[in-house]
């Protein structure tokens, strides 16, 4: 679509030669013309670059969410935990596998359309019409700041929220008496030396054919055994009351066993439901003011160093401009490239490596701000040297392409002249 449009304006540019003399509203209209199909083509690139990047995303978050999920699954189901738990759960870790994958879905759109676009003779129409490749990166700069925006509000906002929310329900969780006590057909043992087994649960709380062996005592061994028992919850703590049963009693010293039938009875579980214990605040929970306004109160809470919570709040800012790093990265080295009738296999290779050089960057700089907290501006060295690296590329490409319209012109002169 617009490598034919470009293609005839470029035909027409090149004319005769020498060219003829245009009029000042001709030569306005051409510019104008020029520039609202420009214009279009930002429109275009930028309407790919999202619906690339929404593709790669999705199918990213897929893979990491499915790791996820898997583990999760294992964890709470088979603790008892019911499937909306486990979808709450799942839920609630999305965000921080949003961000995570972000970067990465960014890289993957950019380079996906520049590709396309070089294949398909787009950026070279538009370069032989007189634009540069610093006025063709404009979409992919306006691609990259979206996604930074995204990135922006997941890192200081979702991120921590979410995290912190899953923490609330694992504790809470973790003290349920329905999720340890009942399993139905399965011989639980919810503290040392308890025996526990229900052979089913009504959905009015109602247990059948219960059994509990309590060994905790040196002295002596009691089986308690019902045909139905109730779990209840008073001020005092959880409880099990048991129905129509009867309590078995082996006293070790003497070797002697007893029986007591009884009506209802009621069995203090609380030793087995110990309360979880209450965990610290995690900085990745914390929000981002409140690390920046006093990392010493923090680093005192979380047991964590400042050097490490100046870190977390610096990174939030970080990962934002990586997002738009990584989009120009893609951009600029299939660009830097020119056009190859062999593909752009090289090109790719090259992107992805530069990347990954920018990734190994910020393990570089973790250690010093982590030992020294006067060091945390050293954060935003991978973005700036990811923004370096796109520099130095577009300059290359640029000059490449100053180069070869001179060349041009000069042949162009040339070819007039003997004309």
């Amino acid at each position: 679509m617009f490598a034919q449009d470009l293609s005839c304006r470029a035909q027409n540019a090149r004319g005769t030669f020498p060219p003829k003399a245009q009029s000042s509203r001709v030569r306005a209209k051409n510019v104008l013309g020029g520039t609202i199909r420009v214009q279009r083509f930002d429109r275009y690139a930028l309407s790919q670059l999202l619906v690339l990047f929404g593709f790669f995303a999705l199918v990213l978050v897929a893979i990491f969410w499915v790791n996820r999920a898997v583990v999760l699954f294992d964890e709470l189901i088979s603790d008892g935990h019911s499937a909306q738990i486990f979808l709450e759960f799942s839920v609630l870790s999305l965000p921080a596998v949003i961000a995570r994958i972000l970067p990465l879905a960014t890289f993957a759109a950019a380079v996906y359309v520049t590709n396309r676009l070089a294949s398909e003779s787009e950026l070279t129409v538009l370069q032989a019409v007189g634009f540069s490749n610093w006025r063709l990166a404009r979409p992919v700069l306006v691609f990259g700041l979206f996604i930074a925006t995204m990135m922006l509000i997941l890192s200081h906002v979702l991120v921590p929220k979410s995290l912190e929310r899953l923490q609330q329900r694992e504790l809470e969780i973790a003290g349920s008496i329905s999720a340890k006590l009942m399993r139905e057909g399965q011989f639980l043992h919810p503290s040392d030396g308890v025996t526990f087994y229900i052979r089913d649960s009504a959905p009015t709380g109602e247990l059948t054919d219960v059994l509990l062996s309590d060994r905790r005592s040196d002295k002596r061994e009691v089986i308690y055994t019902a045909d139905t028992a109730y779990l209840v919850k008073d001020d005092e703590g959880p409880k099990i009351v048991m129905v129509s049963g009867i309590a078995q009693t082996l006293t070790h010293e003497t070797g002697q066993l007893s029986t007591t039938n009884f009506s209802n009875l009621t069995y203090d579980i609380s030793a087995m439901v110990a309360p979880p214990k209450k965990k610290r605040r995690k900085i990745k929970f914390i929000p981002t003011p409140e690390l920046l306004g006093d990392p010493a109160a923090i680093s005192k809470e979380t047991n964590e160093s400042i050097g490490e919570i100046l870190e977390e709040a610096h990174l939030r800012f970080q990962q934002p401009l990586l997002c738009i790093v990584a989009a120009l990265i893609g951009y600029a080295t299939l660009v830097a490239g020119g056009f190859s009738r062999t593909g752009s296999s090289t090109q790719i290779i090259l992107a992805i490596f530069l990347i990954v050089l920018v990734e190994f960057s910020k393990g570089m700089v973790t250690e010093p701000v982590r030992d020294n907290a006067a060091l945390w501006p050293m954060v935003y060295l991978p973005p700036l040297f990811g923004a370096g690296i796109v520099a130095l590329l577009l300059w290359v490409s640029s000059r490449r392409f100053r180069k070869g319209k001179a060349a041009a012109q000069g042949t162009a002169e040339q070819t007039g002249g003997a004309a």
